[in-house]
């Protein structure tokens, strides 16, 4: 049986939001100066994921708070629903220095790619 190797691909971008889009999540420029990753969570590869031999990239949609937690958290490109689920999950559990406006923490929006690879 082949060994699960993941490989982590984070693209942090400001996500270009509508007015109809949540009002407490800031946009480019402005003064808005990105979040940091402080601690990834590397997400599990499922079962069924590993036989099927399923490889690819979900992106997610992520806010990451004013506090530097992750908030809601929503597939934008999905990849398996096992492996969507087990990205989410490990994305919950990311820690990231806050962005911020003016000196001051906001809520980002942010996107992550997480690439699944067997090897």
């Amino acid at each position: 049986m082949p060994s699960a190797f993941l490989v982590l691909t984070v693209a942090l971008m400001l996500l270009n939001h509508t007015a109809a889009g949540p009002a407490a999540q800031e946009r480019p420029g402005n003064g808005v100066v990105m979040p940091q990753v402080v601690r990834d969570v590397k997400p599990q590869y499922t079962e069924a994921a590993r036989k099927e031999r399923i490889q690819g990239v979900v992106t997610l949609e992520a806010v990451v708070k004013e506090d530097g937690s992750v908030g809601d958290v929503t597939v934008v490109k999905s990849l398996e629903q096992g492996l969507d689920a087990e990205a989410v999950k490990a994305m919950r559990q990311w820690e990231f220095k806050p962005g911020t406006k003016n000196g001051k923490p906001v809520a980002v929006a942010v996107q992550v790619e997480m690439t699944f690879t067997l090897k």
